[in-house]
């Protein structure tokens, strides 16, 4: 963890001390080592987002997010924050000897208005940003509707410097380039 934010700050000591104890106390207030299936199973039953069972042909853990089935107006953001964590946890515990990084794809068909949620964008990049420098090697946002078009360019200030991560594609490119044919999410055998 300490590599991770000394390469994340330029191996600058003081600067990586100072974001490293902020993550701490995240950690230590978030409740992230108290997460378990358990404690996110309603989330989870959602289907919104997932860890593959497979890694990439990267290898790399994969943390899905089928955006269709996100519902902002949910009473219980907290829950959502939790269930993000906790899959971010997971993936990073799928990480192969060497491997530092995890492969989230947002499979954004069937995506509307109705599942637009700015804020809940800001947790997660944050989240990112602060607590996993480094942690993110790519993004891909597959077959984006146009509707989203707006809610990108609101969001991709608030990347940093996550924002080259991103790569628009579609099912097919994910299919070819991402994955065997044995270890294709079954979200993309459509």
């Amino acid at each position: 963890m300490i590599l991770w934010y000394l390469k994340d700050r330029r191996f600058s000591v003081e600067e990586a001390c100072g974001k490293l104890t902020k993550a701490i106390r995240w950690r230590q207030d978030f409740g992230v080592s108290k997460l378990s299936e358990a404690s996110v199973k309603r989330m989870a039953k959602t289907g919104k987002a997932f860890v593959h069972d497979s890694l990439d042909v990267f290898g790399r853990p994969v943390l899905i997010v089928v955006a269709k089935k996100h519902n902002p107006a949910m009473p219980d953001v907290t829950e959502t924050e939790r269930l993000c964590v906790f899959l971010i946890e997971k993936a990073l515990n799928k990480l192969p000897a060497g491997r530092e990084e995890i492969l989230g794809i947002f499979d954004l068909r069937g995506f509307g208005t109705e599942n637009a949620d700015l804020k809940f964008l800001t947790f997660l990049f944050d989240v990112f940003y602060y607590y996993y420098p480094r942690r993110l090697g790519q993004v891909l946002f597959v077959d984006a509707p146009f509707i989203f078009q707006p809610l990108w360019q609101l969001a991709k200030p608030l990347l940093k410097s996550y924002a080259s991560l991103v790569k628009f594609c579609s099912m097919d490119t994910v299919r070819k380039d991402y994955f065997t044919e044995e270890t294709l999410p079954a979200i993309f055998r459509k």
